[in-house]
């Protein structure tokens, strides 16, 4: 059996603690060449059962990073484009998911390796179980094993969930790309008084509402660093989700969608996963979308059209808006709206809500990791606004599809 991890995370010292922890009377050996770590795992057989070898080789990136590199030429590199390429070509049932493997493939710093040379292990399983997750993996997995999900070679989520095979399969919805902020966190050394005023603020606010905080998140990037949306970016976007909502909530047809925003040339502007989920709305994707709600009250309040964002604890009702307001609809210009867009909140403004959602964001996902319910906040709020004022910000340079909410 032979399975092969991709991670964002790196650590061989982590998959030897691990070992220790499983196989804790087993003989463990290591070596090191130039480039890779190797662990060999000998497990004594009884009177009738033989000795058990487990095997894994492990390689990390010299400057890991969230990004190719192309001043990166190493086999590990190479192999990474290669398997990126690799995935590109594969066919899909879901683009959406087959885009976030692709986003997760350019993140990956660490390639490991897991084979068994002779006898068999009952704890095989778990330690590729307990590895997955741990370094928030995928991997790359032959058919004919216990973790298989396809008859074909195929990838699998951190969960040992299918996300792709060669025949295109997929049997998730979402797939985590999760990054570790030191890699574009500001230089923590030359933060700013306002970038601590921020950050202190922030706190106070949550552990007045008897929010989790964690101290030790950095500040975010400063007034200087940034450069946000211009209000004609922001209200195209405006437009575009506008009429994916109405889809989704079945106000219009998919079809009376697109010809939509074809007539009114915002087709250009609607993104890949946008038009795959036109292209087949499924009741799935359907629920997924009307989420997006608070995404479009977020940039609205952007633009100054909505007095209060509001704190996160209930759903939007964009009704709120007035109906003269909405820029899209019956025989309505979106160009109007768009073109009306002279506006939208300061570069302090926005990294002031951003900061507060980056600490919200962190406490729903330690009260999801840890099995609390958030009794204060809605997550799935949390989340999506949080999604819209790191687009509001370029957060890593991401386009409206490639958006990650790290914490």
């Amino acid at each position: 059996m032979i399975a092969t991890f991709y991670s964002h995370y790196v650590g061989f010292d982590k998959i030897i603690d691990t070992l220790h922890e499983l196989y804790p009377k087993a003989l463990l050996t290591t070596r090191k060449d130039k480039e890779s770590h190797y662990a060999e795992l000998i497990i004594k057989g009884g009177l009738f059962s033989t000795d058990k070898k487990i095997n894994i080789s492990y390689r990390q990136k010299e400057k890991p990073s969230y990004v190719f590199s192309e001043e990166d030429s190493s086999p590990l590199a190479v192999n990474i484009n290669g398997l990126y390429n690799y995935v590109s070509s594969l066919p899909t049932t879901k683009p959406e998911v087959k885009n976030l493997l692709l986003r997760k493939i350019e993140t990956i710093n660490c390639e490991f390796s897991i084979w068994q040379e002779e006898g068999d292990t009952k704890k095989l399983k778990p330690l590729i179980e307990r590895l997955a997750l741990a370094f928030d993996a995928i991997i790359f997995a032959q058919p004919d094993t216990p973790i298989s999900r396809s008859d074909n070679q195929h990838f699998l989520d951190k969960y040992l969930n299918l996300i792709l095979d060669t025949d295109g399969r997929c049997e998730v919805e979402k797939l985590d790309v999760q990054i570790e902020s030191k890699y574009y966190d500001a230089d923590q050394s030359k933060i700013s008084a306002e970038q601590l005023e921020r950050k202190a603020a922030n706190e106070a606010f949550l552990i007045n509402k008897k929010i989790k905080i964690n101290s030790h998140l950095p500040c975010i990037e400063s007034e200087a660093e940034t450069t946000i949306r211009t209000p004609r970016e922001i209200a195209t976007r405006v437009c575009v989700l506008a009429v994916i909502n109405f889809v989704a909530f079945e106000v219009i047809s998919a079809e009376n969608a697109i010809d939509y925003l074809k007539e009114y040339q915002l087709w250009d502007d609607t993104t890949p996963n946008e038009k795959n989920f036109l292209l087949n709305p499924t009741v799935e994707k359907r629920i997924a979308e009307t989420w997006k709600s608070e995404c479009i009250w977020t940039l609205f309040w952007a633009l100054g059209k909505v007095d209060e964002l509001g704190f996160p604890e209930e759903l939007c009702n964009l009704n709120d808006i007035p109906p003269s307001e909405y820029p899209v609809g019956g025989d309505k210009d979106p160009n109007i709206f768009i073109n009306a867009a002279n506006n939208s909140k300061t570069v302090k403004e926005l990294l002031d809500i951003n900061d507060l959602y980056y600490r919200l964001d962190w406490a729903c996902v330690d009260a999801r990791l840890n099995g609390h319910a958030m009794e204060t906040v809605q997550p799935g709020v949390v989340y999506e606004r949080h999604y819209a004022l790191n687009w509001l910000i370029r957060y890593a340079d991401a386009e409206w599809d490639e958006v990650t909410c790290d914490t």
